[in-house]
């Protein structure tokens, strides 16, 4: 097994990131397999839901930047392919085929919230840390998260985060609609579970209702994939223009 953990438990599929010596932070290659781990979930039809955390307390730092060089070509063949990896993990989750519930602990930061976003509902910590982040490291937002956060927290709460820095904790999380229900960490994984092993009981019709709810609620104004898309070549030109870490 990778970083991406798969366990299976009453019909819920726990996908856990684990790459406890950068709080979490996603690869490339952890992209990949957590498509490939999506892909396992969805041919399973005993699966009914799933539950995505991050392993020792932390839910996902962001992208793992020890790979990062400065002011490289963001258009470079496997440069362009790397960034897409993670960004298309983001959309392979939100393309699962069953009801998904994120257990958010510690930080979720960048594509730590992409993830996070892309799941149907978040059980957080009272004490998480929610931060866009992009601007704060001289980068433009990625991965479609204005489309993403704005879908669920409308354009305000969306503005204070991605373009002012705020950051949010999980009762603010609940407050401005990102989350569903803030707890003491120790209890989050057990709720998260508990939501997740209850839509789980009939995963035939789990899968058939969470279709429909997200086809009837409809996409935002801007699809999630061409946001992906429209930001990331922003996100490109902000990567180049960095001269250090």
């Amino acid at each position: 097994m990778g970083e991406i953990k798969l366990e299976r438990t009453d019909g819920v599929a726990v996908i856990t990131v684990d790459s406890p010596e950068v709080k979490n932070a996603l690869t490339p290659d952890m992209g990949k397999e957590l498509v490939a781990v999506c892909d396992e979930v969805d041919a399973d039809p005993e699966i009914g839901a799933a539950v995505v955390r991050g392993a020792n307390g932390t839910f996902c730092s962001g992208a793992d930047r020890r790979r990062w060089k400065p002011g490289r070509d963001q258009t470079e063949d496997s440069t362009y392919r790397a960034s897409g990896a993670v960004y298309g993990a983001f959309v392979r989750v939100g393309q699962l085929q069953v009801p998904t519930v994120a257990a958010v602990q510690g930080a979720a930061v960048g594509a730590g919230l992409n993830l996070m976003l892309a799941t149907d509902l978040r059980i957080v910590a009272e004490n998480a840390r929610i931060i866009s982040g992009f601007l704060k490291i001289g980068l433009h937002p990625g991965g479609g998260y204005f489309t993403l956060s704005g879908r669920l927290a409308g354009r305000e709460a969306t503005a204070a985060m991605g373009l002012f820095g705020e950051e949010v904790d999980g009762a603010g999380a609940v407050r401005i609609g990102l989350a569903w229900q803030a707890l003491p960490a120790e209890q989050v994984d057990a709720r998260a579970l508990e939501l997740a092993t209850q839509a789980a009981k009939d995963p035939a019709l789990a899968r058939e209702a969470v279709r429909s709810f997200r086809s009837e609620l409809g996409p935002p104004a801007v699809s999630w994939p061409v946001a992906l898309e429209f930001e990331r070549a922003t996100q490109m030109w902000s990567q180049r223009r960095r001269t250090s870490q």
